[in-house]
């Protein structure tokens, strides 16, 4: 029966009534967000069709694709977010300067970030994408707001939360209480609670990282995927299975639902870029997300949301999901930096092996 569901909206007014802090503003705000991602939903189910004759995909921010319907889904975030005066300004991943309420219109005290379409790659051949976002306090935003307005850690978030838009519409959310999963019901259009309190199983048997870039790892990746792949006749005794959607949201949502490891480690490539994941419009807020369901969320080296940013679009490594293999992960890291791992020799990733050492 989907009468008598929680909806978003009835779920804010009991978080209200249980915290004091949350504030009617905050809920009209996530309301905001809640019709965005409904109206992006109904974009992508349209696909092409909603395009028009002519219309080509572009270069993102990062110089890379943008299609035009990831242009439409920034769009829609701000025309549905900005008038309601809830916010000091908004940050989204593609954009290089903050978007601030128009002029003359009423400004609140929050501040929201977000990916509108992240994994749009996966767009024209019609496979999952989604939207991330996050809130946070303006802590002395005055008469207009700044960039360092926008550069707290990620443990300073109000809320956290992604879209999925699959085979169904799925939103999770997160306010400080444990993570929640709605699902859209189109008939009555509405987010209904059907995961509610999802928790991470601390083992796992499953990890979701792209392997065409193991030339860049750090050993203690590789000595960890090393492990995996090895299965039951390596260290591990078991075998793994490995996935890779090509979207963060899949990824993240696959560990919510069922356990894993997410990761896109630091590597190589770029000394300017240690790291490849936004961190303060995917990373933190997946890392919310994550905590808030039982899991862990690390670089590598510490945990994400402890980090203090220095830039609006400044990347990190990311590996997230089940606890017990997260913390795994930062142990070959430790004793990586303390030169306690054994010297780093596989036949896997041997000179003649797919997965070569340079």
């Amino acid at each position: 029966m989907r009468f008598g569901r929680t909806n978003v909206n009835k779920y804010l007014v009991g978080e209200q009534r249980r915290n004091p802090e949350i504030t009617g503003e905050f809920s009209m705000l996530i309301s905001d967000v809640v019709r965005s991602c409904k109206a992006i939903s109904q974009s992508v189910s349209l696909g092409k069709l909603i395009l028009r004759e002519g219309d080509v995909t572009t270069l993102g921010r990062h110089n890379g694709p943008q299609t035009d319907l990831k242009n439409m889904a920034n769009q829609i975030f701000l025309h549905h977010c900005e008038w309601g005066g809830h916010l000091a300004a908004i940050s989204s991943a593609e954009m290089d300067t903050l978007y601030t309420p128009p002029s003359g219109e009423r400004r609140g005290n929050y501040l929201l970030l977000f990916d509108a379409l992240d994994g749009s790659s996966n767009i024209d051949i019609n496979l999952t994408v989604g939207s991330i976002f996050s809130v946070l306090h303006c802590p002395d935003c005055g008469d207009e707001a700044s960039i360092e307005d926008f550069l707290q850690p990620g443990t300073a978030q109000i809320a956290a939360g992604y879209t999925l838009y699959g085979s169904s519409t799925i939103m999770v959310l997160t306010i400080g209480n444990g993570t929640h999963g709605f699902t859209l019901d189109r008939e009555i259009g509405e987010f209904l609670l059907t995961h509610p309190h999802l928790d991470i199983p601390p083992e796992t048997q499953n990890f979701a990282i792209n392997t065409s870039k193991e030339r860049f790892w750090e050993p203690p990746v590789r000595r960890y995927v090393e492990e995996c792949l090895a299965g039951q006749t390596g260290v591990r005794g078991k075998d793994f299975n490995m996935r890779w959607a090509a979207a963060m949201v899949a990824d993240v949502h696959r560990i919510l639902m069922r356990g894993g490891v997410f990761l896109y480690p630091r590597d190589g490539r770029d000394p300017e870029f240690p790291g490849r994941t936004d961190l303060l419009h995917k990373a933190n807020p997946m890392a919310m997300l994550i905590e808030q369901a039982g899991g862990m969320a690390s670089t590598g080296y510490g945990r994400i949301t402890d980090i203090v940013p220095t830039g609006l679009h400044q990347r990190t490594p990311v590996i997230l999901g089940s606890r017990a293999e997260i913390e795994r992960i930062e142990r070959y890291h430790a004793e990586y930096l303390n030169g306690e791992d054994k010297p780093f020799s596989s036949p896997l990733f041997g000179t003649r092996s797919l997965f070569r050492i340079e």
